[in-house]
């Protein structure tokens, strides 16, 4: 069975998705409770046990929040960039594997690509997973799109890319004027247009499936991505929008002739 993958919730109440192939299942960070990431896992029919283990993108509390609490209760291994183990105390953990100059790794049999992005974190990554020819590209939390994120993303089987806000919301929005600037800037987080035009430079007829995600509840709406992602999402064979409550169920991506 080639990769298939799921999501705990998306969006900056708290962040968790699954990337499974064969028996390993990797839960990519944890930014709920115990008791709400055992409780989302179970809604997608799977139990801490069946963890091989927790990679973390960055160390922002909707992303690493509930990684260390989790990790100690169920005995989980963790990987994250020597950057976001220093950027926040999260106590003793397990068994702990630094990432180390952004280069592939394996667990399992899940070939992991981290990809450094812009992002106003010590030392962010995204990953690439590629599993018995299929690959799955998870692409949130930045706020450039850079030549080197575009050579690692460009062609992958199915993408998780996330379309935060709408300019025009997030400026007429509740947000102080400094959080603005840092949503919008350089180093934060990707609007629809954004989005739309990575999209459209690397093509997206290519898709098995296009996940739209990381929306934000006060700065984005629903209508507003579709909008702007209309072209990519019709191009693509299949297309969701991921939400913050229920983050989306499993998606298969069937392994290429």
């Amino acid at each position: 069975m080639a990769i298939r993958f799921a999501s705990l919730g998306s969006g900056s109440k708290g962040n968790g998705t699954l990337v499974a192939s064969g028996d390993h299942c990797l839960l990519v960070d944890c930014g709920f409770t115990i008791k709400e990431t055992e409780r989302r896992l179970a809604r997608l029919g799977v139990s801490p046990a069946d963890l091989t283990a927790i990679l973390v993108t960055h160390e922002h509390s909707d992303h690493m929040g509930g990684v260390g609490p989790f990790a100690r209760k169920h005995r989980i291994p963790v990987y994250l960039t020597p950057g976001t183990l220093r950027a926040r105390d999260i106590g003793t953990l397990p068994t702990v594997h630094l990432i180390e100059g952004h280069q592939p790794f394996v667990v399992g049999d899940i070939q992991v690509t981290p990809v450094a992005v812009p992002h106003d974190a010590r030392e962010a990554a995204q990953f690439v997973f590629r599993s018995r020819g299929s690959s799955l590209g998870l692409l949130t939390d930045l706020g450039t799109i850079t030549p080197h994120v575009e050579a690692h993303y460009g062609d992958c089987d199915a993408l998780v890319l996330e379309a935060n806000h709408d300019p025009q919301m997030l400026a007429q929005g509740p947000y102080p004027p400094s959080l603005k600037r840092r949503v919008g800037g350089a180093y934060g987080h990707l609007s629809n247009q954004q989005a739309a035009g990575f999209l459209q430079r690397v093509g997206s007829d290519h898709l098995q499936h296009l996940v739209v995600a990381h929306i934000s509840e006060k700065n984005n709406s629903l209508e507003l991505a579709r909008a702007a992602l209309a072209d990519a999402a019709e191009r693509a064979a299949n297309c969701i929008f991921a939400c913050q409550q229920e983050g989306f169920d499993w998606l298969q991506i069937e392994k290429a002739e």
